[in-house]
């Protein structure tokens, strides 16, 4: 899985995506051009979450869920829609 290009294709800022058939209100925050990444998506209606921080680094790249299982995280990136 290339996880880079499925958090490059949540649009910056507040977006909304289908995930698990439920609408995800999502915050996307680029930090440090570009290297560093925040996203926040919230179930609209709902109480789920997912909450990670990505980071590009000389040697590779780190994804660091927040509260989470890693797999969730991956799940979410694997399966959500834009709308």
């Amino acid at each position: 899985m290339d996880l880079i290009n499925n958090i490059l294709d949540i649009p910056k800022g507040y977006s909304e995506l289908l995930y698990n058939h439920k609408k995800y209100g999502v915050t996307r925050t680029d930090f440090n051009n570009g290297k560093s990444i925040k996203v926040y998506a919230k179930e609209l209606g709902g109480v789920n979450f997912i909450s990670f921080n990505y980071y590009i680094k000389t040697n590779g790249e780190l994804l660091k869920p927040c509260e989470m299982p890693q797999e969730k995280v991956i799940h979410f990136l694997e399966h959500y829609r834009t709308i």
